[in-house]
């Protein structure tokens, strides 16, 4: 695989979080995506991968501070699994939880240490959908405390989060915030949720009712808190020190969801491949055939070219560029959607072995299909990009 535009350490990382994946992860599938991982699971994995620096298993920083790194992670573990990347980066709350009120801090504090806390960002509501700006779910101030109450869906981790940073309807300022649930002193109900990909990774609906959260676990006064502590490797980042740490956080998302589709593209292409040249009819390859090869031609070139916005993206939310949040919009819309035709081509180099489960292709274009809604849908992506090149808002 091309990785010219990685510096010495990002290769390193590379191979090494690959040969782990590789060893470790790849001999339980896909028996292990076959259903929603348990807590316990989960735990074991974000742990492990904790051990390589990775993600929010890791105790000794946050994580998630290099973007590159990030997107490098995301797009090897998506190779093998996207189930376990999405279960692991869907953590990423857990970074603000040391910063929050005291008891939230104090009651996930042991959890954080050894690295076992699971987290959920729960946004999307029953009947909002892409409506993000104006929340059902509400947050009403009452003394040093907020009280919340609503109900949340399609929120990966949700049935196994210890923690959930939940966007309310701040009644006394009037506009959307984000609030940090914990569900150790809160009693949180959940319900899971089938769907068509990512069957690893548990999802569900979250119902608050009279939930009470500290003054502190207002996201922007976490946020604040950590910058002021100066001890949070992701305060160093340029985008959370001068820009909006809100959009800091969608950009990271975003870019995050383009490296997934880039991983799930890059089996696709090596599985397409490699069954290419091993199968053989009519006395030879089918890859010696012409429209076989023009699938490969047109897989090879979505994922290269996947790769290159991607990792472009990245580079610009860990410089804090002006275009960081429209080239993360960019990559999330296009490459989540080229993973799709990529995943379908490959499908169909496999001819009928492409439907069956004894081979994963079909696993892949469920969870390349998957990557176009979650997060923003690709619709969301481009009104997203309109507005920043045009500086005019198609939707409110």
């Amino acid at each position: 695989m091309s990785s010219a535009h990685l510096d010495d350490e990002h290769e390193m990382i590379r191979n090494s979080v690959r040969e782990f994946l590789e060893d470790e992860i790849a001999p339980d599938l896909p028996e292990a995506d076959r259903k929603p991982m348990s807590k316990e699971e989960a735990i074991e994995y974000q742990q492990m991968l904790g051990d390589l620096g990775i993600g929010p298993g890791d105790t000794e920083s946050d994580g998630f501070a290099d973007p590159l790194t990030y997107t490098v992670t995301s797009e090897e573990i998506s190779r093998i699994w996207p189930s376990l990347n999405v279960t692991l980066n869907m953590s990423f709350p857990t970074i603000f939880a040391p910063y929050a009120g005291e008891e939230t801090a104090d009651a996930l504090g042991d959890k954080l240490d050894d690295g076992s806390c699971i987290g959920c960002m729960a946004v999307t509501e029953p009947d909002g959908g892409s409506d993000t700006a104006s929340p059902g779910t509400t947050a009403v101030k009452e003394g040093d405390e907020y009280v919340i109450n609503g109900e949340k869906t399609w929120v990966s981790n949700a049935p196994i989060a210890d923690m959930a940073l939940v966007v309310a309807q701040d009644e006394a300022a009037g506009q959307r915030d984000f609030f940090i649930v914990d569900t150790v002193t809160n009693d949180v109900e959940t319900r899971e949720l089938d769907k068509l990909g990512w069957k690893g990774s548990p999802t569900g609906q979250i119902f608050f009712d009279d939930v009470r959260v500290p003054e502190d676990n207002k996201l922007m006064n976490a946020v604040m808190n950590m910058l002021a502590s100066g001890d949070s490797d992701l305060a160093e980042n340029e985008m959370f020190q001068t820009g909006d740490p809100l959009n800091a956080m969608f950009a990271y998302m975003r870019t995050g969801m383009a490296a997934m589709s880039v991983g799930i593209m890059q089996a696709a292409y090596e599985a397409a491949l490699d069954y290419a040249k091993d199968r053989e009819v009519f006395g030879g390859p089918i890859g010696g055939h012409q429209l076989v090869q023009e699938k490969l031609y047109n897989i090879r070139a979505g994922l290269e070219t996947g790769r290159l916005l991607t990792y472009e993206a990245a580079r610009k939310v860990a410089e804090a560029d002006p275009e960081a949040r429209m080239y993360s919009s960019l990559a999330k819309g296009w490459v989540c959607e080229k993973s799709v035709e990529v995943a379908d081509e490959a499908l169909q180099v496999h001819g009928g072995n492409g439907l069956s489960k004894e081979y994963p292709l079909e696993r892949y274009y469920r969870d390349a299909r998957t990557m176009t809604i979650p997060d923003g849908t690709t619709d969301i992506q481009q009104l997203v990009v309109g507005k920043e090149l045009t500086g005019i808002r198609a939707y409110e």
